[in-house]
């Protein structure tokens, strides 16, 4: 387990020690339950009760929580990011596999770098290449001519299909499927005529996809995922879909075909956006926005129903039905004082 002293962390982060910079710190917990040798954090006022009580060897604060701290800190303008950072040093999550083992199916036409680790029972096919220092957990399938990037990390039961080419340093949670069929169909007299999916999925570098999030290979044109880009769990990007550098989506968000993400885009959980959409760059969609037309500005929008009481719903459920009904009344009487007006 690392061990680093607040004066190392500090540097690391770009922080400045208040306190004893000699105090070493081995592990990151809460403020509510860190003891001798954590450090821990306050990034949410939400919190500030706790930390006059934290029992941690140090916190990450902000300069205005000063005051309040009863221990060593770290004292910079975003306490998150240096959380965030400080996590990263004291990782101790294991490799995805440590080896090649015995069981994996390698193609002998496959090529791999120095240092590449491929867990049990997992498939590398003909003609994929795999960069230095990546690590495929157990039971994933690399496709044909799949290539990935270096320092890429695969957790177990992750499927690359044929053709897909992903960048350096990306992570890839259980269960994600990249390059699947597209859902292209024609329809002949009543009949679905599958379109085969010849199109790639393309991902950036810096990239990481959620458990379960599958992200669909084009019809013709690429999937493309940008460079440093976010996906959280159970996402479903369409085929022919573009996302541009540092979007951040999370949980549950569907995206259909021939949408257009721009960069630096935040899309909050269970968020719907329909085919051939085009938004720019800095859009956030809040939870559940259904977006079904084109946003050519950047700024923050929402649509949905936030939850009320049932017979609150209820009777709102009721006066929407009515909106048309009482729509043609209004135009009624506005006509009726009108005519009045005139005579």
């Amino acid at each position: 387990m690392p061990t680093y002293t607040l004066a190392d962390l500090a540097e690391r982060v770009g922080a400045r020690v208040e306190g004893d910079s000699t105090i070493e710190v081995s592990t990151i917990a809460t403020l509510a339950s860190a003891t001798s040798g954590q450090i821990s954090f306050l990034s949410n006022s939400k919190y500030r009760s706790q930390l006059s009580e934290t029992k941690a060897s140090a916190v990450i604060i902000k300069s205005g929580d000063l005051e309040h701290c009863p221990c060593a800190a770290l004292v910079m303008d975003n306490p998150y990011a240096g959380f965030a950072r400080i996590s990263q040093l004291l990782d101790t999550t294991p490799k995805a596999a440590d080896s090649i083992a015995s069981s994996a199916s390698i193609s002998s036409s496959a090529q791999l770098g120095n240092n590449v680790s491929v867990g049990h029972n997992s498939v590398i096919e003909d003609g994929a290449v795999i960069g230095d220092n990546v690590e495929i957990g157990a039971g994933c399938f690399i496709g044909k001519n799949a290539r990935i990037g270096q320092g890429t990390k695969l957790w177990a039961n992750v499927t690359v299909y044929h053709e897909s080419l992903i960048g350096e340093h990306c992570l890839f949670q259980s269960g994600a499927v990249i390059g699947s069929d597209g859902f292209g169909y024609a329809n002949d007299a009543g009949n679905w005529l599958k379109i085969p999916q010849l199109g790639r999925v393309v991902i950036g570098n810096n990239t990481e996809i959620g458990a379960n999030t599958c992200i669909d290979r084009g019809a013709l044109d690429d999937t493309v995922v940008g460079n440093g880009v976010i996906i959280d769990n159970l996402c479903q990007i369409a085929h022919n879909v573009v996302i541009g550098d540092h979007t951040a989506i999370a949980g549950c968000t569907v995206i259909a075909g021939s949408s257009n993400i721009g960069k630096y885009c935040v899309i909050a959980g269970m968020v719907g956006i329909n085919g051939h959409i085009e938004v720019a760059d800095k859009v956030t969609f809040t939870g559940f926005a259904m977006v079904t037309k084109d946003i050519k500005e950047p700024g923050v929008y929402s649509s949905g129903i936030p939850v009320m009481k049932n017979n609150e719903w209820r009777r709102s459920m009721v006066a929407l039905r009515n909106l048309d009904s009482l729509k043609s009344r209004i135009k009624a009487l506005e006509e009726s004082g009108n005519t009045s007006a005139g005579e």
